[in-house]
């Protein structure tokens, strides 16, 4: 494959070769699906009233913050559509900028969050792993007075494990404002992850600023009753301290990272449970399910880092912290939440999860 400029601003590079898939964030459709099962017989508004009445149960009062939080659930609910007619393992002849094959499938979900998030109204900027550029999403119209967001989404999480029909996901952060350039995981308004399973959840962080001044909360939604209603499962996400169970992502860097190799064999040494899938969503949603444990994903000479700040890490970050857990970069003692989206596609290994397995993390990472 052709090398090509990393992403600076979220452009494309004048030489960057055109197989790199950057999606239009039209919204409109990649293949022959129809999103009218979802729609039909009112369910849609149905399924907005139920999500907005949640959310304001939840102290959310900022009306457009509401919309956009209901928005991503609307999205959720068209992907779980489009995951159960799934047949179709074609590629679409396109990479993403990680030089990833895409799937249809991708960029059918693709689609139906920019879809979803351009009749929202009240996001200005929308950028994705698969259409990697702050993209315009406002309506034509000028009725609306703000407050604007932005959001930065991976909308199909885990495509490579999906042929093996594991969960996968979907990632959301909302930050304030018309742009995703320089802003850091802190500070977001809102994160939302999707989860499609046996069930298709929403695991929704709000922390203090966005309730009033009420204490930072992760809770649960799941999508019920033929998926026209959305119903609480789990009022307060809480991560315990401690918890043994461990999910290490990018194991081929402990051939030359000693220090992770060391982790992990600590981990197994001290009989740890093992729950990874190789699905970023399902293994940090295990913890929020279980009330702790760990997530790695770390890098090394030979195996570099994927996960992306501004589509997958920040707004898990959010999602971990505000349920009572830690984060951190893999070398740097600092929040992922403190890091700043400088670049689009900017990667980063991590650690998240209950405060004391994080604290070992560091013991074995940032020794000298």
């Amino acid at each position: 494959m052709s090398t090509s400029t990393p992403h600076v601003t979220g452009r494309r590079e004048s030489d960057e070769p055109l197989e790199h898939g950057i999606n239009d964030g039209s919204g409109s459709a990649c293949q022959a699906l129809t999103e009218s099962k979802v729609d039909k017989d009112g369910k849609a508004v149905k399924r907005d009233e139920t999500l907005t009445e949640i959310l304001i149960s939840k102290g959310v009062q900022e009306v457009n913050l509401i919309s956009a939080i209901v928005s991503l659930g609307e999205a959720t609910a068209h992907i779980a559509v489009i995951l159960e007619n799934y047949v179709d393992h074609s590629y679409a002849g396109t990479q993403n900028s990680s030089g990833d094959d895409q799937l249809h499938l991708d960029i059918d979900c693709d689609n139906a969050v920019f879809g979803a998030i351009r009749e929202a109204g009240v996001f200005a900027v929308a950028a994705s792993e698969e259409t990697p550029e702050e993209t315009n999403v406002r309506p034509s119209s000028n009725d609306n007075d703000g407050p604007w967001y932005s959001v930065g989404f991976d909308p199909l999480d885990g495509s490579s494990i999906i042929d093996a029909n594991f969960s996968v996901g979907s990632i959301f952060g909302i930050w304030p404002g018309k742009g995703l350039m320089g802003v850091t995981g802190r500070g977001q308004v809102a994160s939302v992850v999707s989860l499609y399973g046996p069930r298709t959840t929403l695991i929704i962080a709000l922390p203090s600023k966005s309730r009033g001044g009420k204490s930072d909360i992760t809770f649960e939604v799941t999508l019920v009753k033929d998926r026209s209603h959305w119903e609480v499962s789990r009022e307060d996400v809480k991560l315990q301290p401690s918890k043994k169970v461990f999910a290490p992502g990018n194991l081929r860097a402990t051939n030359d990272n000693s220090k992770y190799d060391a982790l992990v064999k600590h981990w197994i040494s001290e009989r740890y449970t093992l729950r990874y899938t190789g699905g970023m969503v399902p293994d940090v949603y295990h913890m929020f399910a279980k009330s702790g444990g760990v997530f790695s994903n770390v890098s090394s000479d030979k195996a570099k880092a994927k996960l992306r700040l501004l589509y997958e890490v920040a707004a898990m970050g959010l999602l971990v912290e505000c349920a009572g857990g830690t984060t951190t970069h893999e070398f740097e003692d600092v929040s992922v939440l403190d890091v700043v989206v400088d670049d689009l596609d900017k990667r980063l290994g991590v650690c998240f999860g209950s405060k004391e397995e994080v604290e070992t993390y560091k013991k074995f990472m940032f020794s000298k």
